[in-house]
């Protein structure tokens, strides 16, 4: 089925070595003491992970299966399979690494609520004090699928803007005579 199919077949390769590559740059996040779910969105390494493999996928599709052409629903759409593969691999296998690495899900709990002492007040007045204490009260309750939903869901959020701009990027249509 997928032979006659490149761009899904290039998506679900780029994304198998995207969340293999996402996965193992966590881990070693971890071991290296910077706690990866604890760093900024705007510095999460996937956007450039994601950019990359967007570009390799739909440079490969465009270059060597489509004359040349790539349009943008074939650009936004090797990137949805792109992003799917990738945060259902990564999250997969951070559900088992925090599954059997104890001290993960528990120094993510300990970082975060560390950090959320030192809001200032008008942010957390800003957001409203209930809402605060509701997701302090949701942090505490965490555990391995906690953090692989999360990232599951992350992965598409950081992936979607990126995905945009690839496509536009890279399309190309044919030329009218």
């Amino acid at each position: 089925m997928l032979k006659n199919r490149p761009l899904l077949r290039i998506a679900i390769r780029y994304g198998l070595l995207a969340g293999i590559l996402g996965f193992a740059l966590l881990v070693i996040l971890y071991y290296l003491g910077r706690h990866p779910f604890v760093i900024p969105v705007f510095f999460d390494f996937r956007m450039i992970l994601f950019a990359l493999m967007a570009v390799f996928t739909l440079r490969e599709f465009r270059d060597f299966y489509n004359e040349g052409i790539l349009y943008f629903w074939q650009g936004m759409m090797g990137t949805f399979v792109l992003t799917f593969i990738f945060a259902l691999v990564a999250a997969s296998l951070l559900f088992v690494f925090a599954s059997l690495e104890n001290n993960f899900v528990a120094s993510f709990i300990e970082l975060t609520l560390q950090q959320a002492k030192s809001y200032p007040v008008e942010d957390i007045e800003r957001m409203g004090k209930a809402t605060f204490e509701q997701g302090l009260k949701d942090i505490q309750g965490a555990d391995a699928l906690y953090l692989a939903e999360r990232y599951f869901f992350q992965s598409f959020i950081i992936s979607f803007f990126i995905s945009i701009i690839i496509s536009v990027i890279l399309r190309r249509q044919p030329k009218t005579l």
